[in-house]
């Protein structure tokens, strides 16, 4: 039993996570913060362009050995009619909430993001309200309450405002490193979605069952499992593999 145990959890995250850091070495990257590309990536068209409300999910991988890991994530809205957009993320330095510090389609340490969920129109203009709620109530947005491991972080951030609109929750990717703090020592309730059930300690170790989440087992933040909504596995280092999310 116990080396069918160790067989099994070698192959869901040991195995995935030292071949995708081997596949890493070999990727171009800037040798620091400072030479990092932090430009627009272009990926998003011109606020003015969007008439309508708009919401997006973005992520992007994060720098360096981090790499290997995670993805940063964050929140991009336009109300319909704004001639520009908004980003809202939390990072590792100063006041952890940040408003509009980066383009809204900005680079990652110069790694081009993904748009991982977007909402349009009455979907986006009935969440944007919320979404600045969520915001502007997030407990962990002021000086020295980032703990980039195993959270609060950014993606604990995009977390918690996905508990308070689900819609955004299907956005949680699972190299999404620290969604699953939830509170300390343990968190026992819903899924961020609302759709099944969700069982973390610390963000360190964890289960979540839920109709959009999926399956995923957490072992200290990171995170394997199956979506049998929208087909996929979900691996260590690799992240997501099969059907998008949303």
């Amino acid at each position: 039993m116990t080396r069918t145990l160790t067989w099994t959890l070698a192959v869901l995250f040991l195995l995935p996570l030292i071949t995708h850091a081997v596949w890493w070495q070999f990727q171009d990257q800037p040798a620091s913060w400072g030479q990092a590309n932090w430009s627009s990536s272009g990926i998003l068209p011109a606020a003015a362009r969007e008439p309508d409300a708009v919401v997006h999910v973005l992520a992007g991988r994060t720098g360096r050995w981090k790499g290997i890991f995670a993805h940063h994530t964050w929140i991009v809205v336009k109300p319909k009619g704004a001639s520009r957009y908004t980003r809202y993320d939390v990072v590792g330095w100063g006041s952890a909430l940040r408003i509009d510090s980066y383009p809204a389609d900005g680079r990652w340490y110069g790694n081009v993001p993904d748009i991982v969920l977007t909402l349009r129109g009455a979907d986006a203009e009935r969440a944007i309200p919320s979404i600045r709620r969520a915001v502007a109530n997030y407990p962990f947005g002021g000086h020295g309450s980032y703990t980039v491991w195993p959270g609060p972080n950014s993606n604990t951030f995009v977390a918690s405002v996905a508990r308070q609109v689900p819609q955004l929750a299907a956005a949680l990717l699972p190299t999404a490193v620290g969604k699953d703090f939830a509170g300390w020592p343990v968190y026992a309730g819903t899924s961020p979605s609302h759709t099944g059930l969700q069982l973390s300690v610390g963000g360190l170790f964890g289960l979540t069952l839920a109709w959009i989440e999926g399956l995923e087992i957490n072992m200290l933040g990171l995170v394997a499992g199956v979506d049998l909504r929208r087909p996929a596995v979900k691996l260590p280092g690799w992240g997501r593999i099969g059907w998008a999310a949303a």
